[in-house]
């Protein structure tokens, strides 16, 4: 910690069943299990940091007992306020005027933020980034998601959104379909998109299996994925990039020294 930088705190909340040592990674030795080598966010971090030189970089990753943030919130009635008071007790940790929050996701680790959101009216200012990675399944027009982000992104040119979804209405495993037709992220997605519309106009570009939904010079991304051979790309849109495309994307740093969805650019930050 350089106490002279300004601090950036990511919230990176846990897909379902995984564990902190799991998404952090490390290098795979024999017996290891597979999960150590599929986010690797310790990685990505460290390329992160060596990227983003003007501030300090600090990941909380948020893992419950139950490991599914979306069997969690059922649990406990009053999830959204503890949610809330998750963020602003580790928050409290850096007492810098400067500090600014990026509410993280993968798949389950959505609800987190979505539980987050239905507390507030209004987006708290310090949150300068949210990031649905594959993670928007709980986004719900009537509970005014799509309202809080667009007051939130037009309150100030600070604010960031990045979301990625693939076709996961159309994949299969082993044979058989497993979202329903509305209920996974390309729906949720076209959802988030459509209601933003009202507010942002989005440039539309179909490149290389992704399609990018850009507004407000980039400060708003949504990078949805074709799925012609109806795989599954869940972890993918984590692994290749996926994490630092979430905390650089729309920024000067944006696709300097990586791709989204290319190759793995951290590989000697793995430890």
């Amino acid at each position: 910690m350089n106490n002279n930088l300004s601090t950036l705190l990511i919230f990176y909340a846990l897909p379902n069943g995984n564990s902190t040592e799991w998404t952090i990674g490390k290098k795979l030795a024999e017996g290891d299990d597979w999960h150590y080598d599929i986010q690797h966010i310790g990685a990505q971090t460290r390329f992160l940091r060596k990227q983003i030189k003007n501030r300090n970089i600090v990941v909380a990753y948020l893992e419950n007992d139950l490991k599914s943030w979306p069997a969690w919130r059922r649990k406990y009635p009053n999830n959204s306020e503890l949610i809330h008071s998750i963020v602003d007790s580790v928050a409290s940790y850096f007492p810098n005027e400067d500090l600014k929050i990026a509410l993280n996701s993968h798949s389950g680790g959505g609800s987190f933020i979505f539980g987050y959101l239905n507390d507030t009216d209004t987006i708290p200012e310090i949150v300068e980034r949210i990031s649905f990675i594959d993670s928007n399944y709980g986004y719900e027009d009537s509970l005014r998601h799509g309202e809080k982000l667009a007051d939130w992104l037009l309150e100030s040119d600070k604010h960031f959104l990045t979301v990625y979804a693939y076709n996961d209405s159309i994949a299969l495993y082993k044979g058989k379909s497993f979202v329903s037709a509305t209920g996974g992220t390309w729906y949720r997605s076209k959802m988030m998109i459509s209601n933003l519309e009202q507010s942002f106009d989005f440039s539309v570009v179909d490149l290389d299996s992704l399609i990018w939904y850009n507004t407000l010079d980039g400060r708003v991304q949504f990078i949805l994925k074709h799925n012609p051979d109806q795989g599954i790309y869940h972890t993918e849109q984590v692994e290749r990039n996926g994490f630092i495309h979430s905390i650089l994307s729309g920024t000067p740093l944006e696709e300097k020294g990586y791709r989204y969805f290319g190759k793995r650019v951290y590989e000697d930050f793995i430890e």
